[in-house]
């Protein structure tokens, strides 16, 4: 067997110079004069230790590059002023009450003009203070949608519902696969997840050869979740959004019990790692939603990441190439998208921003132009969804194979993802 490298992001001791729980401040050092009390605070609401912190302090270590660039360029201009952009952070470890704790001292001691979150699991702890004080938050997850999150949006990912392009795609390139099979943490993130990739495959005339496997999020143990998988010999194994922690486990199990199939994820985060203890001859044509910022294909025109591959070359001179996960690009992405609507309006208050960023009913996403969008799904239209690209590992490394539509699928498949989402009690309106 492969000896595995030494990765910093594990379980037990992800991250350990984090504070948990305490408000961490991070200030640029921008080569720009700000006038004295120029600054805008921003909130970075997210679990920085424990199981989930790989979908939290990656980000926020992505948002420090925008904000020491930003200010280096001469900051954000509102109003005919530059402002200075200093990030305030708070470890939620995915936990309600520390959420709602860490979002009443950025709203009311920092006062900060804007908070963006993981959200999920999180999120209910958050919901009222947001509401009440008139919040601008961001999620990650817009299952955390309802019609009374007037002041939430979902401006970067659009959780689960990209899942479906990368079932579309693979349907496209291997016609020959005709079952498939899935598993996820039973959580809020696992479950809406599930109803989608069931609702993608069914559009695909794919079957599935066994009710979805929703395992304890406790587990450790996950050689007899791959035997229950793999004992009707799908053609696709589906990971579902499986945190990063059970991918590894998971893939591996798949490699040790024999499986020779289709393996598609939601995530991939850490795949070098993955590869390193299976193979690249495993690994091959593994699908998943989240590219590296080094792929040319980022170059495209469309995109309205600003200099992803430069953005991607800096990230990894900080932090390390292994330290790159779905999450790194993600919260700098909706900073573009707050800084471009506060510059619109002239004003940073989170009340102008919303509506300068909604105005129109359009947004720039960073992968193409998107429309704000899921009064269907969620009860109201704080999604903002267009393209996503499918990624693809080739010859180990994560490539972007297309980019595929999420509006073309929902306006010929809505109704089968909204009778899968029901089935699972994920539906807004059976969340609340």
């Amino acid at each position: 067997m492969k000896s595995e490298p030494n990765f910093s992001l594990t379980r037990r001791s992800l991250l350990t110079g984090a504070a948990s729980a305490a408000l961490l401040p991070i200030v640029g050092m921008p080569k720009a004069a700000f006038a004295e009390g120029d600054v805008i605070k921003i909130g970075f609401l997210a679990p920085l230790t424990g199981p989930v912190a790989a979908w939290g302090k990656p980000g926020l270590d992505g948002c420090q590059i925008w904000a020491d660039w930003t200010n280096e360029a001469g900051g954000v201009e509102i109003g005919g002023k530059p402002y200075k952009i200093e990030l305030v952070s708070y470890d939620d470890e995915d936990d309600a009450g520390k959420a709602r704790t860490g979002a009443t001292q950025l709203i009311r001691e920092n006062e900060v003009k804007f908070i963006m979150m993981l959200g999920g699991n999180s999120w209910p702890g958050v919901e009222e203070i947001a509401a009440r004080q008139g919040m601008m938050v961001s999620t990650l997850l817009p299952s955390d949608l309802t019609p009374d999150t007037t002041t939430l949006i979902a401006p970067c990912e659009v959780h689960p519902i990209y899942n479906v392009t990368g079932v579309e795609w693979l349907a496209a390139n291997r016609p020959e696969l005709k079952t498939a099979v899935i598993c996820a943490q039973d959580d809020a993130l696992g479950k809406p997840s599930v109803a989608t990739y069931l609702a993608a495959f069914e559009a695909a005339g794919i079957k599935m050869a066994s009710e979805p496997l929703f395992f304890d999020p406790a587990t450790t143990d996950f050689a007899p979740v791959m035997t229950q998988l793999l004992a009707n010999n799908p053609d696709i194994l589906c990971l579902d959004t499986c945190y990063a922690d059970y991918v590894q486990p998971l893939c591996e199990q798949a490699f040790q019990q024999g499986y020779k199939g289709q393996i598609i994820s939601c995530t991939l985060d850490f795949y070098q790692r993955i590869v390193d203890r299976t193979s690249k001859e495993f690994m091959e044509g593994v699908i998943f939603q989240f590219p590296d910022f080094d792929d040319k294909a980022l170059n495209d025109p469309r995109i309205n990441f600003k200099k992803p591959n430069e953005y991607y070359a800096e990230y990894v001179k900080r932090y390390g190439a292994t330290q790159w996960s779905a999450v790194s690009w993600e919260y700098a992405s909706i900073l573009d998208l707050w800084a471009d609507a506060a510059n619109r309006a002239g004003s940073a208050e989170p009340e102008d921003t919303l509506k300068a960023m909604k105005e129109g009913g359009k947004g720039k996403h960073a992968f193409g132009d998107a429309r704000w969008w899921g009064k269907e799904l969620f009860g109201i239209d704080n999604a903002l969804v267009g393209d996503w690209p499918v990624v693809v590992i080739r010859d180990g490394k994560a490539t972007i194979a297309e980019f595929r539509s999420i509006p073309d699928w929902w306006d010929k498949n809505g109704e089968l993802l909204v009778k899968h989402m029901t089935a699972l009690g994920q539906m807004w309106n059976q969340r609340t």
